[in-house]
């Protein structure tokens, strides 16, 4: 994963600036990691995020530069580095923000263990204790991995008991070595961006670009406990999102699971979508209509293939044809379809994922 971009946020106002910048609350202590969001002034979201919070130090290292005061380490979708440099920038430089944005997306590589055996391997290789008091989900320690010096954040885009380490170039490729020489024994194996992407979407995790996008707001994604509004600080887009909270919302992404079973069968000619006549997996990609009563509400905005639940799922915004409030009622009240290549397949809508709705992998509880 070391296509991640990997940025550094200090200086004199960088606790003023991270408040405004980041929807959630990332004044934690240091060695706290939080999961927020950034937005524009609309409260459209322009990226999802991981801060870091840091101690200062007055030595400089390839995980973090010297500085006094507040600082913050920030890790962004490859895909979305970029945008999230320039984003945060224009921010800066529009506040009047004193602080330094750096880049060390080439100079740090990230590799992420993930799943039920992820403790027990990092344990060999990491001179640290991971246990659940010594070590807790969202937070990060500077340790040592095959004696190299990397950042451990505990965390997880996949819904798994898992690890990330962020390493410094020169100590990549020996970290990785022995972790999978300590693997070999727990069936450790390499997994790349379509397992993420299949692994996530079952986990219900939302993805830049496909679920999240500049004119889609954090309340409308499901994404409201990453902004701070219970608190009275403020920050970028809020003006927007309290708005948008006190009119409700009038479209609101939706997850789906499907039944490959046939739906209807219309007669040929009528403009509606034709009956399915196998029972076979049916992938999905995005961009399928979504059927509600009978009426188009939507299309899907990305899906994937569950392996441990063994339905295809779909992600898509849902709106009332009529004009009207996407309450979770008026979800809960639907009788779902989606529709690929002119044939429909009944789905079953879900505002929370069907896949560990509890949150016990990601704590270890198998």
């Amino acid at each position: 994963m070391s296509y991640f971009g990997k940025f550094f946020l200090v200086g004199p106002d960088a606790r003023e600036a991270a408040d405004w910048l980041f929807s959630a609350d990332v004044s934690r202590p240091p060695g706290s990691t939080v999961y927020t969001c950034m937005l524009n002034h609309r409260g459209g979201t322009e990226s999802d995020l991981t801060v870091s919070r840091l101690a200062p130090g007055p030595q400089a290292s390839p995980l973090a530069p010297a500085f006094e005061g507040d600082g913050y380490y920030l890790a962004v979708g490859g895909a979305t580095a970029q945008h999230n440099w320039s984003h945060i920038s224009t921010v800066l430089q529009d506040r009047r923000f004193r602080c330094r944005l750096i880049d060390s997306s080439e100079d740090l590589g990230l590799v992420s263990v993930q799943g039920p055996a992820s403790r027990a391997i990092l344990q060999e290789v990491l001179e640290a204790d991971l246990s659940d008091d010594a070590f807790p989900f969202s937070t990060h320690k500077l340790v040592r991995a095959a004696g190299h010096l990397v950042r451990a954040i505990r965390l997880s885009f996949v819904g798994e008991l898992g690890w990330e380490l962020h390493a410094p170039r020169p100590s990549c490729l020996p970290v990785y070595q022995a972790l999978m020489a300590a693997g070999a024994k727990h069936g450790l194996v390499n997994a790349g961006y379509r397992a993420i992407d299949s692994l996530s979407i079952e986990k219900g995790y939302r993805h830049c670009y496909a679920d999240l996008r500049a004119d889609d707001s954090p309340l409308e994604a499901g994404l409201a406990f990453t902004c701070k509004l219970k608190s009275s600080i403020p920050f970028l887009g809020r003006e927007a999102l309290e708005k948008q909270q006190a009119k409700g919302l009038r479209r609101r992404l939706v997850g789906f699971t499907v039944d490959e079973q046939c739906r209807s069968s219309p007669s040929r000619g009528s403009g509606v979508p034709a009956i399915c006549a196998s029972s076979r997996k049916v992938p999905m990609f995005g961009l399928e209509a979504i059927w509600r009563n009978g009426q188009v509400v939507g299309h899907v905005r990305r899906a994937n293939f569950g392996f441990a639940i063994n339905k295809t799922l779909a992600y898509g915004y849902i709106r009332d044809p009529s004009g009207g409030l996407v309450s979770l009622d008026f979800v809960k009240s639907g009788d779902y379809a989606l529709e690929r290549m002119g044939v429909t397949y009944a789905a079953q809508a879900h505002l929370k994922s069907p896949f560990d709705p509890d949150n016990k992998r990601v704590k270890g509880i198998y």
